[in-house]
């Protein structure tokens, strides 16, 4: 299985291109020149945040690191957009976390969709090898992570206040409006 590694990159971030509605997701890492950028869903960057801000409190509650901060530190929050030209070098399919209590690092795996993972209905196809994007990085650095990832997953399109899913410019069909445009 192929892995590309950042240990300790000068950034990890998730970004979007596009507009609200239509907005492609990405994470991207960068070292020096080196950047990589793999296209996930939305609901991908959403629950990558919540299960990340989850594992650093929980190894803040054990008392096992005392590197991890309650809450992101000001000067690692990134603002700015993603490295340009962006190329995907893949989609995600699966991700892990870990925690590395050694050296108090946050390790974030994200494997490529497979053939089999979008089409299961394939018999006799050979599993293809899958490339795996591995970043090591501080718990400072995941808390700002996943205090950016949020954000711009909240700065899509407004929810609907009935039913909650996303309006458009034009409204939507609502089902708590019996199927009316709301």
């Amino acid at each position: 299985m192929p892995v590309i590694a950042y240990d300790m990159p000068e950034r990890f971030v998730a970004g979007t291109v596009g507009q609200p509605g239509d907005r492609t997701f990405f994470l991207q890492a960068r070292a020096g020149r080196r950047v990589t950028s793999v296209g996930l869903e939305k609901f991908q960057v959403t629950l990558l945040a919540e299960r990340l801000e989850e594992l650093l409190d929980e190894v803040l509650r054990q008392g096992g690191a005392t590197a991890v901060p309650a809450v992101a530190p000001v000067e690692l929050q990134d603002d700015e957009p993603l490295e340009q030209p962006i190329e995907e070098e893949f989609r995600v399919g699966t991700m892990a976390l870990a925690w590395d209590p050694e050296d108090e690092r946050v390790v974030i795996e994200a494997q490529e969709v497979t053939e089999g993972e979008e089409d299961e209905s394939e018999i006799g196809s050979e599993d293809p090898v899958a490339v795996v994007l591995r970043v090591r990085i501080t718990a400072g650095q995941a808390r700002a992570f996943a205090q950016r990832a949020l954000k711009i997953v909240a700065a899509g399109r407004p929810p609907c206040p009935l039913c909650g899913l996303p309006l458009d410019s034009q409204g939507h069909v609502c089902p708590r409006q019996n199927g009316h445009l709301g």
